[in-house]
This record gives structure tokens, sequence and C-alpha cells, in this order.
């Protein structure tokens, strides 16, 4: 969702400094055009870096003594928060 909202606030900077010929005394809108372009970028980047961390998997291993046989076992368990299987 953050990589949705950095390219439409490029976008819509962009937009503000390219398309937009409007003169308001108060604002200066190129320089709002180019603030929101940076603050997309920035946004951009976030979520690419959120993307990149979530996909870490966690590996478990442990050895316990089976009641039952008295020999050690070992269970492993794999977990992934990405979307690849594992």
């Amino acid at each position: 969702m953050s990589i949705g909202s950095g390219i439409a606030l490029f976008v819509i900077g962009a937009i503000l400094v390219f398309a937009v010929n409007v003169d308001i005394p108060w604002v200066d809108l190129d320089m709002v055009g180019y603030i929101l372009m940076g603050a997309g970028v920035i946004v951009f980047l976030i979520g690419i870096i959120m993307l990149v961390r979530r996909r870490r998997t966690e590996t478990v291993s442990r050895t316990f003594v089976d009641p039952a046989t008295g020999e050690p076992t070992t269970r492993r368990s794999v977990s992934s928060s990405g979307d690849e299987p594992v």
C-alpha cells in the first residue's frame, strides 16, 4: 500500500510542477509539487524496504526425549511471513 501511495504522491507533485500554470499569490505550487514528489520517493523507498524485510523466514529446531520410546526426537518447524511457500 505504501508503494502505491508513494507513486500517487509523486504523480500529484509532478502534475503540480509541470502541468498546472495557476498563479496563486500566497502558495507556490511548484514548491508544493517538489515537496510532494520528494515525499513520494521517500514513501516508495520505505515501502520497498518494508517489503524486503517482510520476507524473512524463521526456523526452529527442538530436540526432546519421546516418553513412549525413550529415544531423542528432533522436530523442526519453518515459518515464513512472505508469500513464498516453504
